[in-house]
């Protein structure tokens, strides 16, 4: 196991998370085994898989002396939520950017922005940034959310305040350690497993697993699936991510063979739920009182799904479904949920 204990750490989450056996769910798809990792349930702010990162991102904020920090995303991030609550914890300044259409570039690249109701702009995770006490920042363009970050820099400069700026999802480095320090509690909990499934968005998260996996030499293979952009982009940056992870811990990078990226449920684009992934929801719902969300967990299951149904996944295999949770982004899709939760 590699040794993190060098680099700071500020305690957030509950670990280990559970890891729960579904067997109703594993008889609805024919096999195969089917374990859910429930990151979603790791205590602060609702929980989430964006917590591990945080535990390292903000122990070296806090080991620099920092009171202010600054992160972005859509008005429905995940990251942003969590931030806001372990800003809380910390007693920091949480300033939070969020751009209210979020767009990817999928297919034929045309823009697709995912939407901008009075549900997705004002509950779930918009109404929890809130109440963790973070002060929002809403933009429609990212050119107009850098303008913002450099204002709020300067005005935090002028003030003698000290900034952080946090990637995107956390996805830095730093932040993947989170998911190295993941990887070595999965493999403790269950050694014995043939796949982990789990969405990718900003990387970070499947960099991390993989890294640890590679590191604790421990076959199994990672399939992620995309929820925000093509399958080129999110390769590119797991070798980045982990080459520069694996530079932070002085070793050198693995290869990455063992991690297979797919779009099978990416639909029209981030933040665009296909019939498939609100099947998902139902599926997971319906068998084993695990609450999806639309926008991430949902489309890694739909793949999860779709490859057991189709031999993808052999029936034989043990699979972990890597749950990074999204729970108040549900309630963003509010009209949606209400009518696929009758359906």
């Amino acid at each position: 196991m590699v040794d993190l204990s060098r680099f700071a750490r500020v305690g957030l989450g509950s670990w280990p998370t559970p890891l729960e056996e579904c067997p109703r769910l594993s008889e609805a798809l024919g096999g195969p085994r089917v374990l859910v990792k429930r990151d979603d349930v790791n205590g602060l702010g609702v929980g989430g898989n964006k917590l591990r990162k945080l535990e390292f991102l903000l122990g070296a904020a806090l080991a620099e002396g920092v009171d202010t920090v600054i992160t972005s995303g859509g008005m429905q991030t995940n990251h942003g939520r969590q931030t806001a609550a372990a800003c809380a914890r910390l007693g920091l300044r949480c300033e939070l950017v969020l751009t209210r259409r979020v767009t990817s570039l999928v297919g034929s690249g045309a823009r697709v922005a995912p939407r901008d109701d009075e549900a997705y702009e004002r509950s779930g995770n918009v109404a929890l940034d809130l109440l963790y006490g973070a002060r929002l920042h809403v933009c429609d363009t990212d050119a107009d959310a850098e303008a913002i970050h450099r204002r709020l820099a300067e005005e935090a400069a002028a003030e003698g305040r000290k900034t952080v700026t946090l990637p995107v999802g956390g996805s830095n480095a730093v932040g993947a350690l989170g998911y190295v320090a993941a990887a070595a509690e999965l493999r403790d909990q269950l050694s014995e497993v043939d796949r982990i499934v789990c969405a990718i968005g900003s990387a970070g998260t499947v960099a991390g697993l993989a890294l640890g996996a590679a590191l604790l030499d421990w076959p199994v293979t990672v399939d992620a699936a995309s929820v925000s952009g093509p399958i080129e982009r999110h390769t590119a940056d797991i070798d980045r991510l982990t080459a520069e992870a694996s530079a932070l811990l002085g070793v050198p990078a693995p290869s990455m063979a063992h991690v297979r990226v797919t779009d099978h449920a990416l639909g029209p684009g981030y933040g665009v739920p296909t019939p498939a992934v609100w099947d998902a929801i139902r599926l997971f719902g319906r068998t084993e009182g695990i609450t999806l969300d639309p926008v991430y967990t949902g489309k890694a299951a739909a793949t999860l799904i779709d490859s057991a149904r189709t031999g993808g996944i052999p029936a034989t295999d043990t699979v972990v479904f890597l749950h990074t949770g999204g729970l108040p982004g549900l309630y963003g899709y509010a009209p949606d949920l209400i009518k696929e939760a009758e359906a």
